[in-house]
């Protein structure tokens, strides 16, 4: 599989009253062609900036950014136009991100004209019709008004526009995370189908395990900025490596009357992301942290089978679960 997104030392800081805030630190990772990679973690870990950064809408502090084979982390204005046209994103909320004093016909058509890509307006028509064909929109929409349909409908409005340049690879910053379940589903539903049928590059940022769980391929975890684990989707619900993930696992409820969850409660301040001091920025929170901790930022380390984490004390941690647990039970669950 061809490598599409490769980010190094990413890094996007913002200058406040109190000093810088580290917003998105030192951030490594690669995307190949036609993969989901979901990004996973609290509200303020810098999810939503690091997507933002990869399109540009806010330019990084430092690193670098290679999008198929191209540098593109400093863009001249031409390379800016190109991108725009192979990158795109789905914004969370479905109603504001799109203007209520325009139809749904001239929402999702507002790309094509902007990059003149239809010449004739029958073909701007058509190519209208075909976008709101492919998101599962009815025809009869067509001169709709936004504030005339559900959350549902918006948010497949928001998808046909990102689709109407035919991108290769699109940034999903939580987009289902506003609408109710049922709705949610269809909605996740639709975009892997559009991925399987148009060959889509995602990357999903969501705070919702169970969802990043059924559509990514790899699950990025991020606390204060930084990527804490990194491996495959399946990999990481069987064999959680990092104390925070094993926490926002154990927060997942279990739709099962026999099986109870033992919780996993997060005690300690969080550090703050402005100016943070040396040392494992969960250590303050972690049931395992020792002095070290507070002292040497751990490392993003592969275990040699793809699966990456970032924990001072990973090896003896394990070493004391292995003898501590007499059953093969998932570590996290218990029966009544």
């Amino acid at each position: 599989m061809a490598k599409l997104l490769e980010v190094k030392g990413l890094k996007k800081y913002f200058n406040t009253p109190k000093g810088m805030l580290h917003a998105v630190d030192n951030i490594n990772f690669t995307l190949d062609q036609g993969k989901t990679l979901g990004i996973v973690g609290e509200s303020g870990c810098g999810k939503s900036t690091l997507g933002r950064v990869l399109l540009h809408l806010l330019e990084p502090t430092e690193g670098s950014i290679w999008f198929d084979g191209k540098d593109i982390s400093h863009p001249d204005r031409h390379l800016m136009k190109e991108l725009h046209q192979e990158m795109q994103m789905i914004f969370q909320d479905p109603y504001s991100s799109i203007n209520p004093r325009m139809t749904v016909s001239e929402i999702i058509g507002e790309p094509l004209k902007i990059f003149k890509i239809c010449s004739l307006a029958a073909d701007y028509d058509r190519e209208v019709a075909k976008l709101m064909d492919t998101v599962g929109l009815a025809g009869r929409l067509y001169n709709t008004y936004p504030h005339e349909l559900d959350g549902g409908r918006r948010q497949r409005i928001g998808i046909a526009r990102a689709l109407a340049l035919n991108p290769k690879f699109i940034v999903c910053d939580e987009p289902v995370s506003a609408l109710d379940v049922s709705i949610q589903a269809q909605i996740l539903n639709l975009m892997q189908d559009l991925q399987e049928r148009l060959g889509l590059t995602y990357i999903f940022i969501t705070h919702d395990l169970s969802v990043v769980k059924h559509i990514s391929d790899e699950i990025m975890v991020m606390y204060l900025g930084q990527v804490v684990e990194k491996c495959g989707s399946d990999d990481l619900f069987k064999d959680p490596r990092h104390p925070y993930t094993k926490a926002l696992l154990s927060a997942i409820p279990i739709p099962s009357l026999g099986v109870k969850r033992e919780r996993i409660f997060l005690k300690g301040e969080l550090t703050s992301p402005v100016n943070p001091r040396p040392g494992c920025r969960f250590a303050p929170r972690c049931p395992y942290a020792d002095e070290e901790c507070f002292k040497r930022n751990p490392l993003l380390a592969d275990d040699g089978r793809g699966h990456f984490a970032a924990c001072n004390n990973i090896k003896s941690r394990k070493n004391s679960e292995k003898k501590n647990h007499k059953s093969k039970e998932d570590p996290f669950m218990k029966r009544k």
